[in-house]
């Protein structure tokens, strides 16, 4: 029978695991030391852990980190990883350099279901969510691991759309117990799931990066169906609910296409949708995909935009 994986579980989870196997339940506490403190690969590295209970532990758990089944590198230090999930299929994570920050770039999910047009992500369909252990495989199994200073989750998917899994990962990541991040090394971003959305600014510290695009309803809709679901309209007027003043930061994504949404209008349309709020606006460079008929504006509108 396959063995389940301890990497993944939450303290409290992994003091249960202990408690139902006959353990003290701070065992559970130590466990979750060894995964995410020091790294380990198997259960004997867990020295202060008896060996009668390791034996326990091992009849029915392994570690279970996912390892990258290949990675290539560019010549500015950005390494783009391809790791497993439990679904079969493979998923992008990329480590990006940058002066003196070291940041991880992961995925939530194997597909999306957003179906975004300029998106390929969006274009593969939805295979399923990947479960905590395999996004926090991708902070501990890339090489850079012990340089890493922030994470986004930027990567294949939409975290709000799997908010129990990406939660707990965070829980991980910024528990004393686990990697002892701050809340603000960490960012999040979303097209603007409405109902997860609200749980996020209510339960979590970390940065929000939203995916605008067009602040123009049926336009927005033309290339994000989601907006059908929930009107970036509907999204700015709940952040703005929210204190952005302090150590927590809303950012919107604006990724520019040529004669689309790149025109004066659109600008002012932004300037009066997020009057008020305190955040940052990141304008992208649109890289061409197959079979989406804009391309990236010049860099001279976007100088004029921004």
């Amino acid at each position: 029978m396959e063995k389940k994986r301890l990497i993944g579980h939450t303290e409290a989870q992994l003091k249960a695991i202990a408690k139902n196997l006959g353990m003290p339940a701070f065992t559970g506490g130590q466990i979750a030391r060894w995964l995410y403190v020091q790294h380990v690969s198997d259960i004997d590295e867990m020295t202060n852990i008896s060996k009668k209970n390791r034996d326990i532990l091992k009849q029915e758990y392994c570690v279970g980190a996912m390892t990258p089944v290949d990675c290539q590198r560019s010549t500015d230090g950005t390494v783009k990883y391809l790791f497993p999930a439990e679904c079969g299929k493979t998923v992008e994570t990329v480590f990006i350099p940058d002066g003196e920050r070291a940041t991880l770039c992961v995925s939530c999910q194997v597909g999306c279901k957003m179906g975004c047009k300029f998106c390929m992500t969006g274009r593969q369909g939805f295979h399923g969510h990947m479960s905590a252990a395999d996004i926090i495989s991708q902070f501990i199994a890339v090489d850079e691991s012990d340089r890493l200073t922030n994470a986004v989750f930027m990567g294949m998917g939409e975290p709000l759309d799997n908010y129990e899994n990406v939660m707990r990962v965070i829980e991980i990541l910024t528990a004393d117990w686990g990697f002892g991040w701050s809340p603000k090394r960490i960012t999040l971003s979303t097209i603007g799931v409405l109902p997860n959305l609200k749980r996020y600014l209510d339960e979590c510290k970390c940065h929000l990066a939203v995916s605008l695009h067009d602040p123009f309803g049926p336009e927005r809709l033309s290339v994000m169906p989601a907006q059908g679901a929930w009107p970036i309209q509907d999204v700015i007027d709940l952040i703005k609910q929210y204190d952005f003043t302090g150590q927590r930061r809303v950012s919107f994504e604006y990724t520019m296409f040529a004669g689309f949404n790149d025109t004066k209008a659109h600008a002012d349309a932004l300037f009066r949708m997020l009057k008020g709020l305190e955040c940052r606006m990141n304008l992208i460079r649109f890289h061409k995909i197959p079979d989406f008929p804009y391309e990236t504006s010049p860099d001279v509108i976007i100088e004029n935009f921004k």
